[in-house]
């Protein structure tokens, strides 16, 4: 997985859903991390070269088409995003890698 990141030619988008999810893992300390988060998240965005993947009204509309099993309301902003943008998304969530409609690269 980690090859196929770095590969020459390869973007990297984040979506700031991403953010969010990763900032309410923080907060109910399901992850941790040694600073205080916003100090964290501007470290990592200024290390890792990163295009901030849209959030916008056509992926809301995409997100209304989408039904998982478990509808996280992240994922399925996630699920919509990478396929209305045609991108490849990173998880380690089986339910998205199981959608036969998505693209997605295991995480894990």
């Amino acid at each position: 997985m980690r090859t196929q990141l770095g590969k020459n030619g390869n973007e990297l988008f984040l979506s700031p859903v991403s953010i969010w999810e990763a900032y309410h893992l923080v907060r109910g300390k399901r992850v941790r991390i040694k600073r205080h988060f916003p100090e964290w998240l501007e470290a990592v965005l200024d290390r890792v070269p990163l295009r901030e993947a849209p959030f916008n009204f056509a992926v809301a509309a995409a997100a209304a088409r989408i039904e998982l099993p478990q509808g996280d309301p992240g994922d399925v902003f996630l699920a919509a995003t990478a396929s209305l943008f045609d991108l490849t998304l990173v998880t380690a969530d089986q339910q998205l890698i199981e959608c036969a409609w998505l693209k997605t690269l295991a995480n894990g």
